[in-house]
């Protein structure tokens, strides 16, 4: 059953609350009739495919070489931003590209996008969120690039390029990327994640009252509540949102946090960088919660079992874990470095080790977001 759902999340100065709910997936029967798309008919006559998830903990294992990768390049793929196309601005090491996701109880399918297309026929996909559910989407759309390629039918707006809408007329199925980290209109399926802008200077209202800060002086007279106060209550409240709704046949997939912490010699704004040249193994990394970046997920991992637990007591349960945050933990090779640029000039970004370069790591979201789709 489809729905409409406002997640009313606290806000202050600084709209962490608003902002920090960096994407949502929602798969719906919407149908746009009438566009002209660019696709290759789907006459191919595909195999069932069952989801590995039924055997397998696809969230924990290793990166392993692989020689076939990468499925695209910035020369298949013309939707990459030009923040994250680092091949096309002559990033020299080529070997981040030639690794894979190795799950350790079994072997993670590759993306299959003719598979993909066929699922989604007569559905549609939406991105809700920021920039990291942008480089989620775009690595979509370059993966299924393979198969089929879109027609821009984004509503013309020049005042508005945050807000997409790409259809595959031959499938009848459309991608969203909707600039709204709080509103969820009707959904099957939602993805949501979130971390990345609770590291901002912030003062926290409630109620319209202000009850603490971070980052802040002494001159507000209120409690440092540190970053991770406003991270556990947006997902407390999201999460407590979706499981009141009533009715509702639809999964929510929560994607935990991608890192934050592979700037080596300084902070981002501090002539911080990541210029490593190759994964690290999960025995060079830690889970344990310690850090900056692992309380929030901590934190996070806390509030979805929560969740889940009334969930399940409810007898709604419509949540799926994608707990990615592991496999990114290995990857800090894989950032766009000083590698990014603003589109139609040549002019270097900050040293982006948040983003994604593409094709890159981030191309397994998508391998375990099938998978997730398959159950």
């Amino acid at each position: 059953m489809k729905v409409n759902f406002l997640a009313k999340l606290l806000s202050g100065p600084v709209p962490v609350y608003l902002l920090a709910l960096a994407v949502l997936i929602l798969l719906t029967s919407a149908q746009y009739k009438g566009h002209v798309g660019v696709g290759v008919p789907p006459t191919a006559k595909l195999e069932p495919v069952v989801s590995v998830m039924r055997h397998c903990d696809i969230f924990r294992g290793e990166w392993v070489p692989d020689t076939e990768a990468p499925a695209y390049s910035h020369k298949t793929c013309g939707m990459i931003q030009e923040h994250q196309n680092c091949l096309k601005y002559g990033r020299p090491d080529l070997g981040f590209l030639k690794w894979r996701w190795r799950p350790s109880g079994c072997e993670l399918p590759r993306f299959d996008p003719a598979q993909f297309l066929h699922l989604a026929r007569h559905r549609s996909l939406a991105f809700v969120g920021d920039s990291l559910a942008r480089n989620h989407m775009q690595s979509l759309l370059c993966l299924l690039a393979q198969v089929a390629y879109p027609k821009d039918i984004s509503p013309p707006n020049p005042l508005d390029q945050q807000n997409k809408v790409y259809y595959y007329r031959a499938y009848n199925f459309t991608v969203n990327m909707f600039w709204s980290p709080f509103l969820v209109p009707r959904f099957d399926y939602v993805l949501v994640s979130a971390a990345n802008w609770f590291s901002r200077p912030s003062l926290f209202y409630e109620k319209r009252r202000l009850v603490g800060c971070s980052f802040c002086s002494r001159q507000y007279g209120v409690p440092d509540l540190t970053l991770h106060y406003s991270h556990r209550k947006a997902w407390r409240v999201a999460l407590q949102a979706i499981n009141a709704l009533d009715n509702v046949t639809g999964r929510v997939i929560v994607r935990t946090l991608s890192p934050m912490s592979h700037f080596d010699n300084g902070t981002w704004d501090q002539g911080g960088d990541c210029r490593r040249t190759e994964p690290l193994r999960s025995n060079q990394t830690s889970m344990d919660g310690r850090g900056p970046n692992l309380r929030f997920y901590a934190a996070h991992m806390e509030e979805y079992r929560a969740a889940e637990k009334a969930a399940r007591a409810k007898g709604t349960m419509r949540l799926m874990l994608m707990d990615a945050t592991a496999a990114m933990l290995m990857r800090p090779d894989g950032h766009p470095s000083r590698y990014g640029h603003r589109p139609n000039d040549k002019v270097q970004l900050y040293n982006d080790c948040v983003h994604w370069s593409l094709p890159g790591p981030i191309d397994i979201w998508n391998d375990m977001l099938f998978q997730m789709i398959l159950v």
